[in-house]
């Protein structure tokens, strides 16, 4: 107050009024209100009800130097502040939440909804980042922009190692590809940050979740079914299903609306989702299936016609299935991927160019670059090839397809899941041993593979004479195997 009386002092006139409490709120241990100040005394009548007075005293001079004095700039907010302050004191426009976690990227639409959220359900904010190996410079500044946007806190986690070892290896044990093609590169990811989120939400006792997830996509399901999982009592907060915003444009008109400052990188003509299993691109030309992808859409591989001329051989250690060493190097799981990606990226390894069908119903476009995780998917299979039986394998084979399904759809907590997680855990206990890869030009396959535990026996599967194998036994094997359409020939004929 002493500050105040004395930047009043440059005036004789003087004013004196009731404050009156019920428009004024608390934010941040500063004053704001629900409406511009019509004068300087209102400020400082508002100020004193920060320290518990009602009624204050104040001349009113040049006010000039009064705007530029510190103090007056500390209870001053501006008007999103008043806005948010606001909002977060009752019921939003779409009720009442306490607290809720935020998916947050720090991108146009994770910026939007900050202040959405608030709004909307009167709520504190916190948003959280999850580090799966999208790049640091996606990491820079998120603090300073959430915070912006009106959130109390931003939360960044490094997720790198939990999810290599945790999501993405057991689906490579596992052999699950999605149609043919897909390595569920963002299907994997989605569970690895919702689980986070829900821990997240335990530690700052958040009532509710939220994701900038589209209606039309698979994301929303694979974030939701998570949160449903691990903790049924969570809100769920899905902007994009709520609000009238359609489009960009209408997302920046809403941020200038709210103050919020618009992220200023240039805005991708394709939609990308990127972590350290794989780098995806969707739109523009690629929602035409007929458009052959630009070349300079690639970001993680060479055009394999500029790749090496000279083909590169690496080795694969592996232990029960799951890769632990490159070249004889032993790695951690975020580790020995990143080495893949960088040099599979430098051949070229990994595109895949797809046409897939999305949980909700549509077709979908994509184009995937996974270097790293095309080398260890071959490795992988290889080895087994040496260690699992006939029937063992066609088993397995079909329960990948299953296996993947489940993953695509974000049924990654789903107990069907984590029963065939088992049983592949079970059937590449003996998968262990090296392979040895050749990489050129967009290529890889597999030139050597040993293990110690080897089906392989070259005394019987030698086409020189073999004391355990008598070729003059088979004869007998294939008219009993054959009998069936032996059977069957003999009736169509009559016989």
């Amino acid at each position: 107050m002493a500050q105040l009386k004395a930047i009043a002092s440059c005036s004789p006139t003087s004013l004196a009024f009731q404050v009156p409490k019920r428009e004024s709120l608390l934010f941040n241990d500063k004053v704001s209100c629900p409406r511009k100040l019509s004068s300087a005394s209102e400020l400082v009548a508002r100020t004193s009800e920060l320290h518990g007075h009602a009624v204050a005293t104040i001349n009113v001079g040049n006010i000039t130097k009064f705007r530029k004095n510190q103090v007056i700039q500390a209870v001053l907010q501006s008007d999103r502040e008043m806005e948010i302050s606001e909002a977060t004191k009752g019921i939003g426009l779409r009720g009442k939440l306490n607290k809720v976690v935020l998916a947050y990227s720090g991108g146009l639409d994770t910026s939007v909804i900050v202040p959405w959220l608030r709004e909307n359900y009167g709520c504190d904010v916190v948003c959280f980042t999850a580090d799966v190996g999208q790049g640091v410079g996606e990491l820079e500044g998120l603090e300073a922009k959430a915070k912006a946007s009106g959130a109390s806190q931003l939360v960044v986690k490094d997720l790198k190692e939990e999810f290599v070892r945790d999501f993405i290896f057991p689906c490579l044990r596992a052999g699950a590809i999605y149609e043919r093609k897909y390595l569920l590169g963002t299907s994997m990811a989605r569970p690895v940050i919702a689980k986070a989120m829900v821990d997240i939400a335990k530690e700052v006792g958040a009532d509710a979740v939220a994701h900038g997830c589209t209606g039309k996509g698979n994301d929303q399901v694979r974030f939701e079914l998570t949160f449903f999982a691990l903790n049924p009592k969570l809100n769920v907060v899905a902007p994009w299903r709520e609000w009238d915003i359609t489009g960009r444009e209408d997302a920046i008109e809403y941020a200038k609306k709210h103050n919020v400052p618009v992220p200023v990188t240039k805005k991708s003509i394709y939609s990308r989702d990127r972590n350290l299993w794989h780098l995806s691109h969707e739109g523009d030309i690629l929602e035409d299936p007929a458009n052959e992808p630009k070349k300079d859409m690639y970001m993680l591989t060479v055009d394999p016609e500029e790749a090496p001329d000279k083909p590169e051989y690496i080795e694969i250690g592996i232990e029960s299935g799951l890769p632990v060493s490159v070249n004889g190097k032993v790695l951690s799981p975020a580790s020995l991927l990143t080495e893949l990606n960088e040099i599979g990226g430098k051949h070229g390894i990994g595109r895949i160019d797809m046409v897939e069908n999305r949980l909700v119903g549509m077709k979908s476009r994509g184009v995937y670059e996974t270097p790293g995780g095309t080398i260890l998917f071959e490795a992988v299979q290889g080895l087994e090839s040496l260690t699992i039986d006939r029937e063992s394998m066609q088993l397995k084979d079909s329960l990948a397809l299953k296996y993947a399904e489940l993953v695509y759809a974000g049924r990654w907590f789903d107990p069907l899941r984590e029963s065939m997680d088992a049983f592949m855990e079970k059937i590449t206990e003996t998968t262990t041993g090296s392979v040895t890869l050749k990489l050129y030009k967009g290529s890889v396959s597999v030139v050597s593979r040993k293990s110690p535990y080897s089906l392989y026996r070259q005394d019987i599967s030698s086409f020189e004479s073999s004391q355990i194998y008598d070729q003059a036994d088979a004869a007998g094997f294939i008219r009993l195997y054959g009998l069936p359409m032996r059977v069957r020939s003999m009736l169509k004929q009559g016989m």
